[in-house]
């Protein structure tokens, strides 16, 4: 009982601060519903740049955008093709979907063609974080740029670490072995391509 309550303090502590940090502007890493990641509002500029930054990563990849619900997702893609439904609605595992044309996001988010790539995210700590947020994350693998992505906590470096403004210590312990999600992308006539599998 008294871990659980513990757990419950260390996650509502772990929101606020996390909350705090993401409305300056700043930089998190947390857990998400795949690896651990780096993130931002991602409909913030400086703030993804600063994301970059501490990846050292190429500024023309583009990110992956975590939404909390298909109607936060409706606010940033602006045509979701028929399929997209379907394939929620029968998939099993976290799927990134790369949509023909995003919106109202930060501008180093998109590809080049102006294709953006959105989760919808059941993780119970991110869901709640974008929920009082009422914006999306950017969550990008808390690795440095062609360096191996972290399959839990313990495998994060601490040069990252260190230049974050918030490390969330809930599920610190998770010792389990996760990966990347798939990644799709759908055109508007249905058409699906593998990227990730």
């Amino acid at each position: 009982m008294q871990r659980k309550k513990q757990a419950a303090g260390i996650f509502e502590e772990d929101i606020k601060q996390a909350l705090t940090v993401l409305e300056s502007g700043g930089v998190i890493v947390y857990p998400t519903d795949t690896v651990w990641g780096i993130g931002c509002d991602a409909t913030r500029d400086d703030a993804v740049e600063k994301v970059q930054s501490i990846k050292s990563r190429n500024k023309r990849k583009s990110l992956i955008v975590l939404v909390s619900s298909l109607s936060m997702l409706e606010r940033y893609v602006r045509d979701i093709p028929q399929i997209v439904y379907e394939l929620l609605e029968v998939s099993d595992r976290p799927l990134t979907i790369i949509y023909p044309e995003g919106r109202n996001l930060a501008g180093e988010v998109y590809a080049k063609d102006n294709s953006v790539a959105i989760r919808i995210c059941n993780e119970p700590f991110v869901t709640e974080l974008i929920d009082r947020f009422r914006k999306p994350l950017v969550s990008t693998s808390a690795n440095i740029s062609g360096k191996a992505y972290p399959s839990n906590f313990d495998g994060i470096d601490p040069e990252l670490l260190e230049k974050a403004d918030y490390v969330v210590r809930y599920r610190r312990n998770d010792r389990k072995h996760h990966s990347p999600s798939p990644v799709i992308r759908v055109e508007y006539n249905g058409v699906i391509k593998i990227i990730r599998q």
